[in-house]
């Protein structure tokens, strides 16, 4: 028997798969990536456990749902329920290929008072398409006893009934199952994120094209300004920023640099006007090295405008009304 553990590599997916390869399950974890949750943490936790393990990418289905998630977002831009749902009707069609007779997961009845509630649980399960192939071991007897648990594939009196915030019995079980390292709950999910679900939602309201993953890390690097409806800038904060900005720039965006001072790289995407661009040098001169007050000279690369233009330094708490 085989059962397919949708896997995030934290403690309560790593205590299920545990729990069923002990009653003789061949387990095998899934991580469903996206841009915003990365498999290499997941993958770290499985090696040492010594559970085989699959990264399957979702992003075009996870994007499109992102977009006009059915049952709406968490307290950022996290749509738990219908992502839930995506990746338990992604696992199922994964079991209709042959790969496994049933799903698990690490969910805990509780835990999560948006996506871990009953009425969420039966949502997922309802719009996944493979309700009663769905185990929850660590609160399988809270539950109703799903196919596997009616034909004995898997013993229910060996799962457990967790319920609850509380992660105390976790680190219990942990410590009996020999388990002495696991990753921070909720899988590190930038969607999660206050700062980086801002920078996305203004990125969704404003999109003039499909958005990329490229698009997707650039919210996770520099400072990030909204200069106007139709432009933003984003100013890197270091070394390591300026690289990666460069990196990501789409051949539409313009790079700025200060010319004669160590300075942040700024990106301008959009359609800026004149003035988004003086704000954007003065922008990437106040972010410098120069003192305020400093007028210098900073390039311009890439659109329409090529060149250089001269800028002021000025306090940057001038900029703080932009800032995303």
């Amino acid at each position: 028997m085989k059962a397919l553990c949708i896997f995030s590599g934290g403690l309560d997916s790593l205590i299920s798969t545990i729990i069923l390869r002990n009653q003789g399950i061949d387990v095998q974890a899934v991580f469903f990536e996206t841009p915003f949750f990365r498999s290499e943490n997941a993958r770290i936790s499985a090696e040492r456990i010594g559970i085989p393990f699959i990264s399957v990418d979702i992003t075009a289905r996870h994007f499109k749902m992102l977009e006009n998630p059915p049952h709406g977002y968490g307290a950022n831009m996290n749509p738990c329920i219908d992502c839930h749902a995506l990746m338990f009707k992604i696992a199922g069609e994964m079991l209709s290929e042959g790969r496994a007779s049933f799903i698990a997961t690490g969910e805990v009845l509780g835990q999560r008072p948006f996506s871990q509630n009953k009425r969420a649980m039966a949502i997922v399960a309802k719009e996944s398409g493979i309700a009663d192939l769905i185990l929850r071991p660590l609160s399988a007897r809270l539950l109703s006893p799903s196919l596997p648990e009616r034909e004995g594939w898997v013993t229910r009196e060996a799962l457990l009934g967790l319920q609850g915030r509380s992660r105390k019995p976790q680190i219990r079980l942990a410590k009996d199952l020999g388990i002495t390292e696991y990753e921070t709950p909720a899988g590190g999910c930038l969607l999660t994120e206050k700062t980086f679900s801002r920078r996305l939602k203004d990125l969704m309201l404003l999109k003039r094209k499909p958005i990329d993953p490229n698009q997707i890390e650039l919210l996770r690097t520099g400072r990030h300004f909204r200069l106007s409806p139709e432009a933003k800038a984003v100013v890197g904060r270091n070394l390591y920023d300026n690289e990666k900005i460069v990196a990501l720039a789409d051949k539409e965006d313009i790079i700025m640099n200060v010319e004669f001072f160590p300075g942040p790289t700024t990106l301008v995407s959009g359609e800026p006007e004149a003035k988004d661009i003086i704000t954007a040098a003065s922008m990437t001169l106040s972010y410098s090295d120069a003192a305020v007050g400093t007028v210098a000279s900073v390039a311009v690369n890439g659109g329409r405008r090529p060149g250089s233009i001269t800028a002021t330094a000025l306090p940057i708490d001038s900029f703080r009304h932009l800032m995303i």
